[in-house]
């Protein structure tokens, strides 16, 4: 029988939509459930069957967001701008997930001010490095009832170098230190930047005590335990470094970078102590641990995404830094000119990198280049641009380029009139050769002493020396006047001592008045001058320091005679005639004959090297005397073939590595 064809199923009638009810019900469900994914498309239904309503929408942007979609999330709140719902919030929140910080912060600026509003702006602007303004929100919010307001606002002050304000906040808001772990570590860190570092050590481990005892009460595993309470460890580390338990500092962040248990921001802190606490030893080691730092299949240098996003800006500026000095060290230079072109674009306003380029300009020989950069940052911002120009005065003054060096050390207001900062620009432009310009730095500089009214004063130093350097080269005439003002002054006798030798020059009778204030020096009242000039040196005896310098004198001159050694006649050989001495004697006759130039060695025999025979022969020496020419020349031949017969030509140096078969082949030639 055929088979019976198979009946098709009855259609079943359509069912109903459910209901918005149904469907706002199950909403509710798989929110309260984290379930964000299932919520978006429950939220879609809502919207297919009423399109225009707001709660849907809303709950649709909402489930994104906590489900990381924040592409989808900024889609449809974008999709959703004809509702008359305001997303300003939701959208700078996407931005700032997004780390696009300043069109999340102009997204806020419409908004209604509210705690949550508030909230986003103040972290919005720790990420923007405004760690004032951040702080500032959070003690506007003092009275509000936030959830952990007191960590955050610590946070924000020791971000913003305000650290002396955490103690203050915590008295504000009635919570003590100890509160919970987070707090503590925070405050922590507060203590560190006041450099109580004993009293921060003590938080900390208070610190790591609590957190592990409520992380284990909240079940937390083993790891994630150690994961939370990374940066405790970190720091800790930090403050054995600072008290030179260098040991302890080193096996603890190496214990957290090879074992990988720490968020990335806190590893990659631990990466960046560690390489400081090695300095420029093993320089490619501590390169492949900041490889770790680096957003992987990207090219150029730029930090992981979670790196950037949490590290302060700060943080990240010193990573990169040390970046560019291990490479420097490592002598990578391709690798760090590379680097240090990105780094100046990542941090414009800041010193470092320009003096990183500088040090890579200089390791190149382009000491032209990295004058202009540095030249460039100090007139761009004045207010940092003392170590700009004194790099460039270093940089210069190594180049042999002193005006410039002289230049740059000149643009810089508060040192430019320091004895020490003078003595150097005068330096230089002395060995550059421009005198008159020393001398105009050397009077500035006494002109701007002249009317401070500092307790050290350093006019008399700088007056000194200006009157040594304007005698030095030639200019007695302001050197004398230099002089006469310091001793009008109540100058010491060195200055009327440079005035007399100055004066004396010009005017004797001004300078023999100069030197009537000049002490007489005690021992010379018995001295003749007349007797003193025709001396040459001679010494005051100690024990009669009243002695004539006559009498010293002439006892100097019967001292020299007695030293004076008698001439003795030359003693003469016996025999030898001083009148008629002769030919002079060979100068070689200490020299063997055969190293004289007058030796020639005797001739060989030529008959000797004429030997006949086969290759490899030997030929003996005559022995035997009184036979005959036929006898020696029958031995000659017959010794020469037992010879060839018994001693074949030695092998070569081939043939010497394999010696057995060398033996073999003999036997058969003597067989």
């Amino acid at each position: 029988m055929a088979p019976k064809p198979k009946s098709k199923p009855s259609q079943s009638p359509s069912q109903p939509p459910p209901s918005l009810e149904d469907l706002f019900m199950s909403l509710n469900k798989h929110i309260q459930r984290s379930e964000f994914k299932q919520a978006v498309k429950v939220a879609d239904q809502v919207l297919g069957i009423a399109p225009g309503d707001e709660d849907a929408i809303k709950c649709k942007v909402v489930a994104l967001i906590m489900n990381d979609s924040i592409d989808d999330a900024l889609s449809a709140i974008q999709s959703a701008r004809n509702f008359p719902i305001d997303f300003s919030f939701y959208k700078a929140y996407s931005l700032y997930r997004q780390n696009k910080l300043d069109e999340a912060l102009d997204s806020l600026k419409g908004q209604e001010t509210s705690t949550s509003a508030m909230l986003l702006e103040s972290q919005i602007l720790y990420r923007l490095g405004k760690l004032d303004a951040s702080a500032d929100i959070y003690q506007n919010l003092q009275k509000s009832k936030v959830e952990w307001l007191e960590i955050n606002a610590t946070a924000n002050l020791v971000a913003a170098g305000r650290a002396s304000e955490v103690q203050g906040t915590l008295d504000v808001l009635r919570v003590k230190a100890t509160s919970s772990f987070e707090l503590a570590y925070n405050t922590a860190c507060s203590l560190i930047e006041r450099e109580k570092y004993s009293d921060a050590e003590q938080l900390l481990l208070s610190a790591r005590r609590i957190g592990q005892e409520m992380l284990l009460e909240e079940n937390y595993e083993a790891d994630k335990v150690d994961n939370e309470l990374a940066p405790i460890a970190v720091q800790l580390a930090y403050v054995q470094q600072v008290f030179g338990r260098l040991e302890e500092a080193n096996e603890a962040y190496a214990g957290i970078i090879n074992q990988n248990l720490a968020d990335e921001s806190s590893l990659a802190v631990a990466v960046n102590n560690l390489i400081s606490l090695k300095g420029p030893k093993d320089a490619n080691d501590s390169l492949r641990k900041l490889d770790r730092l680096r957003e992987k299949d990207v090219p150029g240098f730029k930090l992981s995404h979670t790196v950037d996003l949490k590290l302060l800006r700060k943080q990240k500026e010193a990573i990169c830094n040390n970046w560019v000095l291990l490479l420097l060290h490592a002598n990578k230079m391709n690798q760090a000119r590379e680097f240090v072109a990105v780094l100046t674009e990542m941090f414009p306003d800041s010193m470092m990198p320009v003096l990183l380029q500088a040090a890579v300009f200089v390791r190149e020989n382009k000491a032209v280049k990295a004058e202009e950069i540095l030249g460039q940052f100090a007139e761009k911002f004045p207010d940092k641009s003392k170590i700009a120009l004194l790099a460039r005065a270093q940089v210069s003054a190594a180049a042999g380029r002193p005006l410039i060096a002289a230049e740059s050390l000149s643009k810089i207001p508060e040192i430019q009139h320091m004895p020490g900062t003078v003595a150097t620009i005068v330096a230089l432009r002395e060995k550059a050769g421009d005198i008159d310009g020393a001398c105009a730095v050397l009077d500035s500089a006494i002109n701007w002493w002249s009317n401070a009214m500092t307790e050290d004063n350093k006019i008399g130093i700088l007056m000194q020396e200006a009157a040594s350097f304007k005698l030095r080269h030639g200019r007695q005439e302001d050197a004398a006047r230099l002089f006469e003002e310091l001793v009008k002054s109540g100058g010491s006798m060195e200055a009327i001592a440079g005035l007399v030798s100055t004066v004396a020059r010009m005017n004797i009778e001004k300078a023999e008045v100069y030197a009537k204030k000049l002490k007489p020096l005690p021992g010379l009242k018995g001295v003749d001058v007349d007797s003193l000039e025709k001396t040459s040196g001679a010494r005051q005896d100690a024990n009669h320091s009243r002695v004539g310098v006559s009498e010293m004198y002439e006892e100097g001159k019967t001292k020299e005679k007695a030293k004076k050694k008698r001439k003795r006649k030359p003693r003469y050989p016996k025999g030898f005639d001083p009148a008629n001495p002769g030919p002079p004697p060979d100068p070689e006759r200490w020299l063997p004959k055969r190293e004289r130039s007058s030796y020639r060695p005797k001739r060989k025999d030529k008959r000797a090297a004429q030997v006949r025979g086969s290759q490899g022969s030997v030929a003996r020496e005559k022995q035997e005397t009184g036979a005959g020419a036929n006898a020696n020349a029958s031995n000659s031949k017959s010794n020469q073939a037992g010879s060839s017969k018994a001693e074949p030509p030695k092998p070569s140096s081939k043939a010497e590595k394999s010696k057995p078969s060398s033996k073999s082949s003999r036997k058969k030639s003597r067989n």
